[in-house]
């Protein structure tokens, strides 16, 4: 059923065609119906065989006004006139083939051709009078010609109206669709925009790490050199440093050059050490000086991590944070939970404010730049980590990432 309404939306002549050709036979049998009755009774009625032919032509030219109405609205529209007028000319009663008129005022007023919708309406106000005054019937009194004349225009401007409503109503779901689409292409962009900022901003950060990292193996290694006679015991030392403090910086080289962009503006600005996981307690006593209730607490046993983990933990919990005091509501609380587990580190915030608006949240960021969760999952990504945030059951908002240990190193 499917195929057949797509296969007549695209072959709209073929269904008005249809149309055409029973509006033919209608007009046909008006004709035979006429000819059975009494002269008297309809003296404006085709009973020649002339005026039958005559209206018969006229018919089939209504018809075809019709069958191409979608197709050639405003020349339509120009022929059904035309023929009107031949009508009123030849004292051709109007029958069923007039029905024509309706619909191509209506085509033509759902058209975006003003010059072509306002003729429509002129002709939908004028062809009831001329109708009335051309066939009249003489035993009517005044109050029912103005009754009939009433009845007569109103589905002509009725056609008009609904026709005009269809344009409106289509141009204003075009502009809704094109500015859907507008900003369905403004929100990728500013997507693209902040993942490409946040990962710039991820570059500088590892920067100090991967620095750190090389000044150390030089400084190590420039010590192992002095002591290499005197204290082999010591150089050995310096060597193994020098080695586990290389296979770091390389797992961090290995990052950052996934996320260095050149030419980035900042590259050049000023770099400071970057926090970690110690720096955690720091960060919720900040909060909570700022008026939110936040509870930190710490499971498994704590042990040296990576500089990009301990980093990545650190803005996530920042993040969150951030997000629950702009977008939490006054009353809302937070609790923050570091796990350290076999082979990875959990990193969990939970709040009881807003939870059901989770744009907010996407909206939120540490920065005031926006898009929170696209710099967490970025960070994430970086450490082959996964995220899970989205509302609370019962309410709130619930922020899960696993960073693995092992990929780290």
């Amino acid at each position: 059923m499917q195929r057949v309404y797509d296969f007549l939306r695209r072959h709209p002549t073929l269904v008005d065609s249809f149309w055409a050709v029973c509006l033919v036979l209608m007009t046909g049998a008006w004709l035979i119906a006429v000819d059975t009755t009494n002269p008297d009774d309809n003296p404006h009625a085709p009973h020649s065989g002339i005026a039958r032919t005559i209206a018969l032509v006229i018919g089939i030219g209504y018809a075809v006004v019709v069958a191409l109405r979608r197709r050639y609205p405003e020349r339509m529209l120009l022929v059904a006139g035309a023929l009107g007028v031949v009508q009123v000319v030849v004292d051709s009663s109007p029958g069923p083939a007039n029905f024509a008129m309706l619909v191509v005022i209506f085509t033509v007023a759902a058209g975006d051709v003003p010059w072509a919708s306002r003729l429509a309406l002129i002709g939908a106000a004028v062809a009831p009078v001329v109708n009335q005054l051309r066939w009249r019937a003489d035993s009517e009194n005044v109050i029912q010609q103005a009754v009939g004349l009433a009845f007569l225009t109103v589905p002509f401007l009725l056609a008009w109206v609904l026709g005009d409503s269809l344009r409106t109503r289509r141009a204003y779901y075009a502009q809704l669709e094109e500015r859907a689409a507008r900003l369905e292409r403004e929100r990728e962009t500013q997507s693209r925009i902040a993942v490409a900022a946040e990962r710039a901003r991820i570059a500088r950060e590892l920067h100090d790490v991967v620095a750190h990292n090389v000044s150390v193996m030089v400084v190590q290694a420039d010590g192992a050199a002095y002591v290499l006679d005197t204290a082999p015991q010591q150089a050995k030392e310096a060597l193994t440093t020098i080695s586990g403090t290389g296979r770091q910086a390389l797992a961090e080289m290995r990052r950052l050059l996934g996320v260095l962009r050149t030419g980035d503006p900042g590259a050049g600005g000023e770099y400071v050490p970057q926090p970690g996981v110690e720096q955690l307690a720091e960060l919720v006593e900040q909060v909570r000086g700022a008026g939110l209730t936040v509870s930190f607490e710490v499971a498994g046993s704590p042990r040296e991590l990576p500089s990009s983990i301990e980093l990545a933990a650190y803005r996530i919990v920042q993040e969150a944070l951030t997000n629950t005091r702009k977008h939490g509501g006054p009353e809302a609380g937070a609790a923050v939970r570091l796990t350290y587990a076999d082979g990875e580190l959990q990193v969990l915030i939970e709040d009881d404010g807003r939870g059901s608006l989770p744009e907010l949240y996407e909206e939120g960021g540490a920065d005031g730049q926006g898009h929170g969760l696209i710099g967490m999952r970025e960070r994430v990504g970086m450490t082959g980590g996964e995220l899970d945030a989205g509302p609370r059951p019962g309410g709130g908002f619930r922020v899960r990432a696993v960073l693995p240990l092992k990929t780290a190193a």
